[in-house]
């Protein structure tokens, strides 16, 4: 018998929303849809502000990414592009020092996308230019759904390895650990992990988020001593109170996590951290699907014991 599929209807999204400000950036700013944006660019996203001063100007939304705490500004427009909404990008980048600046518009112009492309060779390696259109669809009479087309974005590689040595060249150790770290992020995704790492870099440690900013997690692989560490760190003015906070927990925490932590309140140092660690050689490629699996479960601990304690602090 043969399937009846539905019709994909592609809808004005303007019928949605009339007003960008009142409906739209309101919209985006709640958890459900700003992790369907941050799922397109493969970011973690808190919104941190709506409407935010800048000057006599207002940015629409304000987020820290929480792999590492950088802020992270995102522009809308349901019209065009157009050069007022680039200045104001601009603007607005300049006055929040934001390193990751998006531009969500209904259509791009080709010389807008062209500014964004220079824009991304032009500027520092930490600062990132994202462009995206936004559509609506809907299948047959169904409610609409929305969809980010990725317009501009940087060029990764190219500023991995600049980043990386500041000659274009990078060494055998710390391309082996980008390799490492590129195949760990992928075997998270094919396994269906909800873990969320940062794009692949050629050092020794990736950052992955735990859900909210002034908390993340890192991974390390130490070449030298063979061992692999994970730990909770905490950055920010409150780190050390939240370090406080969580220690005092640490009977319950060690029930559902188990042996083998390490609370760093670290008195001298603006972080804190609370460590594990086990024996694992990066250098031996023939054993990192089982370093992968370990690390995974590792990771996928530490949120699970301490992600919805974190929220409530």
């Amino acid at each position: 018998m043969p399937v009846t599929l539905g019709k994909l209807v592609r809808v004005d999204p303007r019928e949605q929303w009339k007003d960008e400000a009142r409906e739209f950036t309101p919209w985006l700013a709640r958890p459900e849809n700003i992790a369907i944006l941050g799922e397109t660019l493969d970011i973690d996203l808190e919104v941190v502000a709506q409407e935010r001063n800048v000057g006599p100007f207002r940015a629409d939304i304000l987020c820290k990414d929480t792999t590492d705490d950088h802020w992270v500004l995102v522009e809308n427009q349901l019209e065009t592009t157009d050069h007022k909404h680039l200045g104001q990008l601009l603007t607005y980048a300049a006055g929040l020092e934001a390193v990751t600046i998006i531009w969500i518009a209904r259509k791009f112009t080709e010389e807008h996308k062209s500014a964004l492309d220079w824009l991304n060779r032009a500027t520092n390696d930490s600062i990132n230019f994202f462009g995206l259109e936004v559509e609506l669809w809907r299948i047959d009479s169904s409610s609409p759904a929305p969809k980010f087309n990725l317009i501009s974005k940087p060029d990764d590689w190219a500023r991995t390895v600049k980043q990386s040595t500041g000659d274009g060249q990078i060494t055998d150790t710390k391309k082996l650990q980008m390799d490492f770290w590129a195949a760990f992020r992928a075997y998270l995704k094919e396994s269906g992990s909800h873990i969320h790492t940062q794009k692949p870099l050629p050092q020794h440690w990736t950052n992955i988020s735990i859900g909210r900013s002034g908390f993340h997690l890192v991974a390390t692989a130490n070449t030298k001593d063979k061992k692999q560490e994970v730990y909770l760190c905490l950055t920010g003015p409150k780190a050390k109170a939240n370090f406080k906070l969580l220690q005092s927990q640490q009977s319950a925490i060690d029930k559902v996590f188990g042996p083998g932590l390490n609370w760093r309140e670290l008195p001298d140092n603006k972080e804190s951290q609370v460590r594990t660690s086990f024996p694992g050689d990066v250098m031996d490629k023939a054993s990192w699907p089982g370093l992968h699996s370990q690390l995974r479960g590792v990771v996928e601990n530490f949120h699970r014991t301490f992600s919805d304690r974190i929220k409530a602090l």
